[in-house]
């Protein structure tokens, strides 16, 4: 009766420990990126956003009095074109949403606006707090401020419409960075490590995490900062960069 008893007992805990389970807790598996192969990158480039467009990779960099937007060739990482930022800001994430590039800055308390074909800036937009990385999910920016909370934001003018916390293995997780947006799910840096997490915007649970920690055996120099880039190709393909590498990466991401 006992031992019967004990199973009951049990029972009941793993049914009220799983009905009271939240977004996160359970554990996300990690895996480790498969180099298909290997691009240039400019070195002197602090990159803070990537984004395939078509043809096009487009380019957001960092520091102040130093931020650009880019213009690469996705093939080879060639730079085609290069704009200053104005406003000596500090320029972080971008994301393109129809033929226009939002950018954030930093803690300038302003996006910017450029368009596409000349690549020049539009307009500036009040932005409310830190702006870290974006991402366009066909409907909505998603942007990250450097806590646990993706911000969900109108693409016209950056109202803030939404928003949710996001939890890995049950527990906040801080430092989201850089973000892409891919089939319903967002793929964020964390900083100031080289891991790589893929989030459900719906619940805030992270499902998967890259370590490309890895990627630094392969020529990264010491000197180099995080990596932070993340540009979808096609299926699960990806290029990867960070600030300063010589380098970006084509990979694949499994699962």
């Amino acid at each position: 009766m006992w031992a019967g008893a004990a199973v009951v007992v049990a029972v009941g805990w793993a049914a009220t420990t799983a009905a009271n389970a939240g977004p996160g807790d359970a554990t996300a598996p990690v895996i480790e990126p498969v180099v298909l192969e290997e691009l240039a990158h400019d070195p002197e480039a602090f990159t803070q956003g990537l984004e395939i467009d078509g043809a096009v990779l487009y380019e957001g960099t960092g520091l102040a009095g130093a931020s650009q937007m880019r213009e690469l060739d996705p093939s080879t990482g060639a730079v085609r074109r290069e704009v200053p930022m104005p406003g000596n800001y500090f320029g972080e994430g971008i994301t393109v949403v129809g033929d226009r590039i939002w950018q954030l800055t930093y803690r300038d308390g302003v996006a910017v606006e450029w368009d596409t074909a000349t690549l020049s800036p539009i307009r500036e937009v009040p932005l409310d707090g830190e702006g870290w990385g974006l991402c366009f999910d066909g409907e909505r920016l998603i942007r990250s401020d450097g806590t646990d909370r993706l911000r969900f934001q109108d693409p016209a003018d950056l109202t803030e419409i939404g928003g949710v916390d996001v939890a890995r293995d049950g527990h906040a997780l801080r430092g989201l960075n850089e973000l892409e947006c891919v089939g319903g799910q967002v793929w964020a840096n964390v900083w100031p490590g080289d891991n790589i997490v893929r989030i459900d915007p719906g619940t805030g649970a992270v499902d998967l995490v890259v370590n490309a920690s890895g990627l630094r055996m392969r020529g990264i120099p010491p000197s180099a900062q995080v990596l932070n880039g993340i540009a979808h190709v096609q299926g699960s393909e990806f290029l990867l960069t960070g600030k300063n590498w010589p380098k970006t990466f084509r990979v694949q991401l499994g699962r």
